[in-house]
């Protein structure tokens, strides 16, 4: 039941027409409230409903006014929990080949058990982890070698590729080299083989001079023998000898001729189209041993691309087989579990975790959480009529229900921007979790214990302030009961300010040595009846 509900069935109940003080200044006030509620109900119904009891003076408990510090407090009660809570999670992998989902835990410390940092508190089964790691360093090792084959292959395919280009840059040089020696004015190979030629002709000339003579000096003789043969000085064979030595001299001579003519074809032709052909066969070598360089280039830096991205791969491939097998090992190490911190050994919750010797748990999953029990914190919730009063860094007296002789000193830590639901009430009306810290450094204290908070929201100095049982409402109006000089009770109408769990102050109505009656809810009939009126 909420806060609002207790306290309109505390005002239904009554049949008598007076009211808890409602602080409406302070909407805060509403526990105080339903207190005074409560007792004023409670001594209503002794006094016996409408029937007017009669007052004697054993029926007042007078208190007089007087100025004192005022605390005011907002109560929080919560359980206790640890600043340094850290769960532990399973980091091992799955790594079975058993069809069972998991890995299974070997030995596990008891819950509760107080741990230091680097205590051994649970253990997992190892083996398939150890297997697993026995097969990675294989993998491993034809992943490296793998990668040293392709290493060679890069080198080897480096060496081709400079081979090959030099090669081509070599034919280069040559095409240009033999183009160059062709075209060449002075000692060209076209001018060597024209200078040849026309020495050739020369030759030729000559020797075309030489048979024209040897014909001439033939046919002189074939005369002389043909006079000689008719003065009947020669006989016929020797005139027929010389007739044929005019003829082959002759023949020569013609002979002569037409190699001349003929060389000076070849010497047209050599100038003219040879020239030409041969210049456009240089040319054209030198052109296609530049095309084959570029080939080359183009072949080597594909090849070279290729053994390279074949490299990165088993570079690639190595390094994560190698990861593969760091992460085996390091897993193999997380099958034992070691306490992070000092603290205690906390499973979850037992009727609903798979948490036991035997059961296998799979790779994230809880397995335990390690809260450290020198820094405690508490978690409460701050009703919404509250929360404008609640900041964080403000001083709590924190008190434990276990150790009720001990109070801690600690400070609001956080409060939540969002509400929760206030489940056990009913209602709609809306907490807001709260964490307050405790300052000092504890012992004997374990999650989960009780714990209320008293958060100090402010400390008034020197202010009148009464119990708040001696306060009764009515009317929408707060009052105190006075009594005058004839000792008749009279209520007072007073404005209240600020309030603790048991005291509230009075701002306007009462001053410093009056006397009040404390249990004014018991006087409820008696002041407030139908023919008087309250006076101030």
């Amino acid at each position: 039941m909420s806060i609002a509900n207790i306290s309109s069935n505390a005002s239904n109940t009554s049949s008598r027409h007076w009211r808890i003080p409602k602080f409406a200044v302070r909407p805060k006030f509403a526990i105080a409230s339903i207190a005074i509620a409560a007792v004023g109900l409670l001594s209503w119904q002794r006094l016996g409903g409408n029937n007017k009891p009669t007052l004697d003076s054993s029926q007042v408990v007078w208190q007089q006014v007087d100025r004192s510090d005022l605390d005011v407090i907002v109560l929080g009660r919560g359980s206790l929990e640890s600043q340094s809570n850290i769960d532990i999670l399973c980091e091992v992998e799955d790594v079975r080949k058993d069809n069972i989902n998991g890995t299974t835990i070997l030995w596990m410390t008891p819950n509760g058990t107080s741990v230091k940092t680097g205590d051994l508190v649970m253990e997992l089964d190892s083996t398939p982890m150890k297997e697993a790691l026995d097969d990675q360093f294989l993998f491993v090792e034809n992943a490296l070698a793998e990668k040293i084959q392709a290493e060679a292959n890069l080198n080897n395919q480096q060496t081709m590729n400079t081979t090959a280009e030099a090669e081509a840059q070599l034919q280069i040089r040559l095409a240009e080299l033999e183009l160059e020696m062709y075209v060449d004015a002075e000692n060209g190979t076209q001018k060597l083989a024209v200078d040849a030629n026309k020495r050739k002709i020369d030759d030729v000339t000559n020797e075309i001079l030489a048979a024209q003579a040897t014909m001439e000096l033939r046919r002189e003789e074939q005369r002389g023998y043909q006079s000689l043969f008719k003065l009947g000085y020669a006989n016929r064979n020797e005139v027929r000898r010389f007739d044929l030595t005019y003829l082959q001299a002759e023949g020569q001579f013609v002979a002569k001729l037409n190699q001349l003519q003929t060389e000076l074809a070849t010497l047209k032709k050599m100038q003219v189209y040879e020239q030409r052909k041969e210049r456009l066969v240089l040319e054209g070598k030198l052109a296609t041993a530049k095309r084959g360089l570029e080939q080359v280039l183009r072949n080597n830096e594909a090849r070279l691309a290729q053994v390279t991205a074949l490299m990165r791969a088993k570079e690639e491939s190595l390094k994560k087989e190698e990861e593969k097998l760091e992460r085996y090992q390091v897993q193999l190490e997380k099958c034992k579990i070691k306490a992070p911190q000092d603290g205690m050994v906390a499973y979850p919750n037992i009727r609903t975790s798979e948490i036991r010797e035997g059961v296998p748990v799979i790779f994230r999953q809880k397995l335990l959480s390690i809260p450290a029990l020198e820094s405690m914190q508490v978690e409460t919730k701050i009703h919404e009529s509250a929360l404008d009063q609640v900041k964080p860094g403000l001083p709590v007296r924190i008190t434990v229900e276990s150790f009720p002789g001990t109070t801690y000193e600690g400070c609001v830590k956080s409060v939540a921007v969002l509400p929760e639901q206030n489940s056990w009430s009913g209602s709609d009306t809306k907490v807001y979790q709260t964490i307050i810290t405790i300052d000092e450094k504890v012992s004997g204290l374990k999650p989960g214990m009780t714990a209320v908070a008293e958060i100090m929201v402010e400390h008034l100095a020197d202010v009148v302030n009464v119990p708040l049982h001696a306060v009764v409402e009515k009317h929408d109006q707060t009052y105190v009961v006075v009594r005058d000089q004839a000792d008749q009770l009279h209520p007072r109408p007073v404005e209240l300010g600020q309030a603790s769990d048991t005291r509230v102050c009075v701002e306007k109505g009462l001053s410093e040595g009056e006397s009040i009656a404390i249990n004014a809810h018991d006087l409820v009939d008696k002041v407030f009846t139908s023919e008087s009126e309250p006076t101030s």
